[in-house]
């Protein structure tokens, strides 16, 4: 089956302000080199800390941050070779979801005009009529109501905003949505909702997700495959199940092991590994392997060169020196 997106060696790089009239250029390496492909039907999971590069990564993807280097081949297109008109036509089929739902909503515009506004924005959406009995059908999908439609925002709870912004998303009927944390501000019961929506409407519709979590739980529970992030670089890429249940880089290792477990004696006796210190800079990160001021394992030879990804079976690939010795 051939890819719905393709993604080979992305680069973002932010260029920062010299210190002084002569001070050296420095960048911020956001992200750096990275690779995936994205089925049909599939979603990808992304983990990692706050600053490893999610967010650009996803951004640059949908061409709402202009990559430094790269390619996103979208349905066999190369999006970076698209002009401006082409690459808005190609808009509507990827699509996002943020982490606030009701930042993300304009206050000063019913549900109605926040549903609507993309088929206004795209040719082929037909009469208001038509454009109106989408929005009702769009709202239905992802559990509201029509009475929703005459109402504001901030007159909507957390979970009730994020169904809007969904329904926003879907109006368009893409075949890609980015979720960018989209259920990090919601309580937990809240959360296992949104997800499960996002669950129902993949089976019913195809969708594809890229899915931006820090919550591992969440991510093991909606995810075909694990992607993990470090300062921008790919640290492993895997299948779920084989993911959590064999994670192979130290850092993955880390994040699993941070996740709590609901049986006090479980938690009391499961295994610690801990990233030691705090996340490097992007702007000068350690040379060779990324990880390795903070990772157990590192000797000499991770600080002189950067390990490849390799193969570890069944798709399963990590960025390691010490995998097969540990």
């Amino acid at each position: 089956m051939n890819p719905l997106l393709s993604v080979s060696d992305l680069k973002v790089h932010f260029p920062l302000r010299r210190e002084g009239l002569f001070g050296p250029v420095r960048t911020v390496k956001a992200v750096d080199g990275v690779s995936f492909d994205l089925p049909p039907g599939e979603t990808l999971g992304i983990v990692g800390e706050s600053g490893c590069g999610k967010s650009t990564l996803c951004r640059a993807v949908l061409r709402l941050v202009e990559p430094s280097a790269g390619k996103v081949v979208w349905l066999g297109s190369d999006l970076g070779a698209l002009h401006a008109e082409a690459l808005r036509r190609e808009r509507r089929n990827m699509q996002i979801i943020f982490q606030d739902p009701l930042a993300s909503l304009d206050p000063r515009m019913t549900v109605r005009r926040i549903v609507e506004e993309p088929l206004r924005n795209f040719p082929g959406a037909g009469t208001a009529e038509t454009r109106q009995a989408k929005v009702v059908e769009t709202i239905r999908l992802v559990g509201g109501h029509q009475h929703w439609l005459g109402r504001y925002p901030h007159e909507f709870s957390g979970g009730q905003a994020q169904r809007i912004g969904i329904a926003r998303a879907l109006v368009l009927e893409p075949k890609l949505l980015v979720c960018d944390e989209p259920v990090s501000a919601l309580d937990v019961s809240v959360q296992a909702q949104i997800i499960n929506l996002l669950m129902g409407l993949q089976q019913r519709l195809g969708l594809s997700y890229l899915f931006i979590s820090h919550n591992l739980a969440v991510v093991r529970h909606i995810s075909h495959r694990v992607m993990v992030l470090y300062l921008g670089k790919v640290m492993e890429i895997a299948e779920r199940d084989d993911f959590y249940r064999r994670p192979l880089h130290p850092y993955s290792q880390a994040l699993i092991s941070a996740v709590p477990l609901p049986d006090p004696k479980l938690e009391r006796a499961k295994p610690r590994v801990r990233a030691q210190g705090d996340l490097p800079s992007p702007i000068d990160p350690p040379s060779g392997c990324r990880f390795r001021t903070r990772c157990p394992k590192a000797t000499a030879l991770c600080a002189e060169a950067e390990p490849p990804l390799k193969d570890y079976g069944g798709g399963h690939v990590a960025a390691c020196h010490y995998i097969e010795a540990g």
